[in-house]
């Protein structure tokens, strides 16, 4: 892209910052998914964030000084690998910080130690669920016939722990919506949901699919605000990145209204936001209140932090956070 591009881009969201989106400055908001990491560790670290995100470490500090600039009070911190170790690394990081308010591991439900290990984890409150989807050479869509694997998530479940899942495409919708009949108490949520769209020979059984998702009130989604490429998107030449609100609005009205207000949370899903056009976590935030400025501002509060605490049941860690 070039640097007149991309600076329309960050002019167009530094209008919306300052313009219509300042009549939510006093919304709370809960940032539902970000990932730490660092690459600078011996054994290095299998993700490392967009390809614009330089120097390999996402690490506490750097993010909740973004985060606080942008009217973000606390936050869930989502696996960012697959190595059952980093486990650990992650809850290390997510303790050592009021800011955090909960994480999402990545354990395996079909492994005979599943048990046992969720259990232990599960002992710290700020552990709220695993993420298993088509991640880490991992595809769930597989394991839906596999008994030890339906016996984990129904063990999930009951502890009332959540399932966050991606990355979406027709044949994951068609697996969560197959495991909500296998296992009708789970709660299952749907990373970065605009940033699918379908083929055009698949917008009708897309559209067949949303409606049923809409109606199963045990999946919910999360709306993330990184940059749609024109690869999906029909009306913009293909191959350039675009910016602004205008580029997410109709997505945006389709899976607001699929999900409905109780099923929808914020997140930054910094730092894979890093990118051509949108930046920063405050351009993030902008975007977000610029789409809910014209909505009730109940509505604007469980977008932006009730909701993910109905679902993951977060931990109030800090006086700044909403909640009793």
């Amino acid at each position: 892209m070039r640097r007149r591009s991309f600076l329309a881009g960050s002019a167009a969201c530094a209008m919306i910052a300052s313009g219509a989106a300042q009549a939510l400055d006093d919304v709370p908001i809960i940032d539902a998914h970000m990932h730490l990491f660092d690459a600078t560790r011996p054994q290095g670290a299998p993700y490392t964030g967009s390809p614009q995100f330089k120097g390999g470490q996402s690490l506490p500090a750097p993010y909740i000084a973004q985060a606080r600039a942008a009217g973000i009070s606390g936050a869930m911190a989502m696996e960012a690998s697959g190595w059952i170790e980093d486990n650990l690394w992650l809850m290390e990081r997510v303790e050592s910080a009021s800011f955090f308010v909960g994480m999402v591991g990545m354990l395996e439900p079909d492994k005979p130690d599943f048990p046992a290990t969720l259990e232990r984890f599960a002992k710290n409150r700020l552990f709220r669920g695993i993420r298993y989807g088509k991640l880490w050479g991992l595809n769930i869509s597989t394991k839906l016939d596999d008994a030890a694997f339906i016996a984990g998530l129904r063990r999930l479940a009951a502890m009332g722990l959540v399932l966050d899942t991606a990355n979406i495409d027709m044949d994951l919708l068609q697996t969560v919506v197959r495991l909500t009949d296998k296992v009708p108490a789970l709660k299952i949520v749907l990373d970065h949901s605009p940033a699918f769209a379908p083929r055009p020979a698949d917008r009708e059984a897309f559209a067949a699919l949303m409606r049923e998702i809409g109606g199963r009130p045990g999946i919910a989604t999360k709306l993330s605000w990184n940059v749609i490429t024109a690869a999906m998107l029909d009306h913009v030449e293909a191959g350039k990145p675009v910016a602004g609100l205008s580029a997410y609005r109709d997505r945006l009205d389709m899976l607001t209204a699929t999900f409905g207000e109780d099923r929808v949370m914020f997140c930054s899903n910094y730092p894979q936001t890093v990118g051509p056009v949108v930046t920063t976590v405050s351009q993030i935030s902008a975007l977000a209140k610029a789409y809910y400025v014209g909505r009730p501002g109940a509505e604007a509060e469980k977008f932006f932090w009730k909701n993910a605490q109905t679902i993951y049941g977060w931990i109030k860690r800090d006086p700044s956070q909403p909640g009793p």
